[in-house]
């Protein structure tokens, strides 16, 4: 089994540009003892209301929302170059057709009841706050939401507190 070390927010100095936008990330979730993953390139931290916060977006059709809403925590894990084949999969299967994530050969763990994956470099977790549907009316660039909502979709955005850190040693 990997051996993680837990850091403070304030002490992970990995760029978000590169994590999220670059190398990608796997959205975790439970839901009445099933994980579901899927992989995301949009999203960021911060701080929100005092608090040290992670924000995601997911689209409405995505299977893995079911699970974020119906879940207080979710981990965000970051995996090195190597599983870029693994990411690009559970990115484009869904999980309620195929069990995606035994087929990736990823090994599911938890952390206080929160799963994530022994194959990360990096374990990101976090607790729900706020979650609020993009609306049409409310972009003021429009042409973003006719750029990336042409189907009308548009994405849940999730802000949550970064509970724990954990990298690989």
């Amino acid at each position: 089994m990997s051996k993680f070390n837990e850091l403070k927010p304030e002490q992970f100095e990995q760029s978000p540009f590169k994590l999220i936008g670059k190398d990608w990330m796997l959205i975790t979730a439970e839901k009445d003892g099933k994980v579901n993953t899927m992989t995301a390139s949009w999203g960021g931290f911060g701080v929100m209301w005092n608090k040290n916060v992670a924000y995601i977006v997911i689209r409405p059709q995505r299977f893995t929302k079911e699970f974020i809403d119906n879940s207080n925590t979710f981990s965000l894990t970051f995996l090195d170059n190597s599983f870029k084949k693994q990411l690009g999969y559970l990115g484009t299967v869904s999980g309620r057709d195929e069990d995606k994530i035994g087929k990736s050969n990823l090994t599911i763990l938890h952390m206080d009841d929160t799963p994530y994956f022994e194959e990360a470099g990096i374990a990101i977790f976090c607790k729900k706050l706020y979650a609020q549907e993009f609306k049409p009316e409310s972009f003021i660039a429009q042409e973003l939401n006719r750029e990336w909502y042409p189907d009308v979709d548009h994405h849940t955005l999730y802000i949550s507190e970064i509970t724990k850190i954990l990298v690989k040693e």
